[in-house]
């Protein structure tokens, strides 16, 4: 079972005066306010002519993500020995970053707890993306009880217990509870559009 992807809207970011009118990005209607940091490096990567993607277009879609629950995020990883590792998995946008949980004995956790250092990609609507960057664990207490009312908004029913999440259930490959939370914090991102305007781009963040 997988989790619950309508995840990334809070109710501060549909309260009035939250949302501006996106013009020129025929992708999204509106656009979230970036609270995250804004890329300092962009690199057109197309071959054929097209020009940059602005960075709105994969971080709207993002911060979108509760509106497009056939969207799946895979985490890639590696194993002490160098063997890479690849897993599906529900990721809650959450003021810049991607979220994620998984039990401490599943591979995806030991391999982050022995090397933080991993990729999520996924296929959003129209734009291929692959974001670079590092998962760590959270246990502050305000960032766990905010993703907790997120994942609950959902519709899975996450609760805070000390430093982890229970539940009635959980995605099969994300083990027993308690579920810890890591927070992916990106430096890099590659992006190919898939539908018009196209390009390939790549950004970078100091982060």
């Amino acid at each position: 079972m997988r989790l619950p992807q309508r995840l990334a809207v809070s109710k501060a970011a549909t309260s009035p005066g939250a949302r501006i009118r996106h013009e020129g990005n025929p992708h999204m209607n509106w656009r979230y306010p970036m609270t995250d940091r804004m890329p300092v490096e962009v690199t057109n990567l197309d071959r054929y002519g097209s020009a940059e993607i602005p960075w709105s277009r994969p971080h709207d879609l993002l911060a979108a993500s509760a509106t497009q629950p056939n969207i799946t995020f895979f985490l890639g990883t590696v194993r002490p020995d160098g063997r890479p590792h690849a897993a599906g998995i529900g990721a809650l946008w959450l003021d810049g970053d991607l979220y994620i949980t998984s039990g401490p004995a599943t591979r995806k956790a030991r391999n982050l707890a022995s090397n933080p250092a991993c990729t999520i990609s996924c296929r959003l609507e129209g734009i291929d993306l692959i974001l670079e960057g590092e998962a760590t664990r959270v246990t502050d207490q305000s960032t766990l009880q905010e993703a907790a009312r997120r994942y609950r908004e959902g519709g899975w029913p996450a609760e805070v217990e000390g430093e982890a999440f229970t539940a009635p259930y959980s995605a099969p490959s994300a083990g027993p509870p308690p579920w810890h939370l890591y927070r992916f914090t990106f430096h890099t991102a590659f992006g190919v559009a898939t539908a018009e305007p196209y390009g390939a781009t790549r950004w970078r963040f100091d982060r």
